[in-house]
């Protein structure tokens, strides 16, 4: 059972591979936030598996933010990645772990880097029990795993309205040809 609907508004597929023939109906879709949402999505659109996503706010107060009230601490949302990925060719667990090990540091609380602000914290919105049980699954798996003196502070918590940011933000990278951004080394922080 699905703990929320998904967001009525489409999100922005990828070109697909010609030897992939994915059925709409078997996608799945996870909902992450872990710092500027232009280098999440980016990362997270290099993985095998992802078919589509789109950056947008999660986790506020207010209806239809905008980044300036996201930025200005008002909305109380976190900057989020919506991603529809296939799950015959990458499971949820995989995506969360990419998340957790290689796209964010789960150790740095509202930041990643030098982006400071509860609108960087990192969150897992989870959508039913089962993504709620993976998530929390890998969590625990990394914590016994880290040698980092700084304790995760991931949150998974039940996935809320999904608002689209503005359409400059979508694929910021793929359509500016790069940037900068939080991106740790992979696994960095587990050291």
């Amino acid at each position: 059972m699905s703990i929320t609907s998904p967001s009525p508004d489409p999100v922005t597929p990828l070109v697909p591979e010609p030897e992939m023939a994915t059925d709409p109906a078997t996608l799945q879709t996870a909902t992450f936030a872990g710092g500027c949402f232009w280098g999440v999505e980016d990362a997270f659109r290099r993985l095998p598996g992802v078919v589509a996503t789109r950056v947008g706010y999660a986790g506020g107060h207010t209806d239809h933010p905008t980044y300036r009230q996201v930025c200005s601490h008002t909305s109380g949302h976190a900057e989020a990645i919506e991603v529809v990925f296939d799950p015959a060719r990458a499971s949820y667990e995989d995506l969360v772990t990419a998340f957790l090990v290689d796209i964010h540091d789960p150790t740095q609380l509202n930041r990643q880097g030098p982006d400071i602000g509860d609108q960087y914290r990192s969150a897992i919105f989870v959508r039913d029990a089962a993504q709620r049980e993976t998530a929390e699954r890998v969590l625990a798996r990394l914590r016994a795993e880290s040698r980092s003196r700084h304790p995760i502070v991931t949150e998974v918590a039940d996935a809320p309205r999904f608002w689209e940011a503005e359409e400059y933000h979508q694929q910021y990278f793929e359509k500016r040809g790069g940037g900068a951004c939080h991106l740790p080394m992979a696994g960095s922080w587990m050291r």
